[in-house]
């Protein structure tokens, strides 16, 4: 697909055009997930330039192509493909448990926020889980891969211990919930 032209007009009364040519309101369902996914895609863009270990880096990029996959294939109703698989889960909880290997046991829930880039990852958490909210609705009507709750299930544990790791690398406390 090549994008030649950004302004279409298509768009100007609430609906917009899917990848197999149909039109859909820009409330329906699934433009919710397709725009859920760009917001967490886009956010996972700004976490990134907070960040400037080239691995962490690289594993960022490849979420955010998994992301595209995702809306592209959505955008293409009843051919929904498996475009992240058993290997994308197993490679995102491999690396939650390496980065939580070397943090402490949590007591309490965490308070979002601490440092910048802890906040930001804390946010992306946030909008993966409207995500799989989004994803589970949409998936009652018209079936979605079951990978794709999983991995995006996932994805919200990556960015929560990935902030309590950068979080501690940059010395900064970690606060937990007191109960007051």
């Amino acid at each position: 697909m090549r994008i030649s032209k950004v302004v279409t007009k298509t768009g100007d009364k609430g609906e917009t055009g899917l990848g197999d040519g149909s039109r859909v309101s820009k409330d329906d369902p699934r433009i919710e997930c397709i725009g859920t996914l760009d917001e967490l895609n886009s956010f996972v863009g700004y976490v990134k330039v907070a960040i400037a270990d080239d691995g962490i880096i690289t594993f960022l990029e490849k979420i955010q192509n998994d992301l595209f996959n995702m809306g592209g294939s959505l955008s293409m109703p009843g051919t929904e493909i498996e475009t992240v698989n058993k290997e994308c889960i197993d490679a995102l909880e491999k690396q939650v448990d390496t980065w939580n290997s070397e943090l402490p046991p949590l007591k309490e829930f965490v308070l979002p926020g601490g440092s910048e880039t802890s906040a930001r990852l804390h946010l992306a958490r946030t909008m993966a889980r409207k995500l799989e909210r989004k994803l589970v609705g949409l998936h009652k009507n018209n079936p979605l891969p079951d990978q794709w709750m999983q991995y995006i299930n996932r994805l919200s544990d990556v960015f929560f211990v990935l902030a309590r790791k950068l979080q501690r690398a940059e010395g900064v406390d970690e606060k937990q919930w007191t109960h007051d």
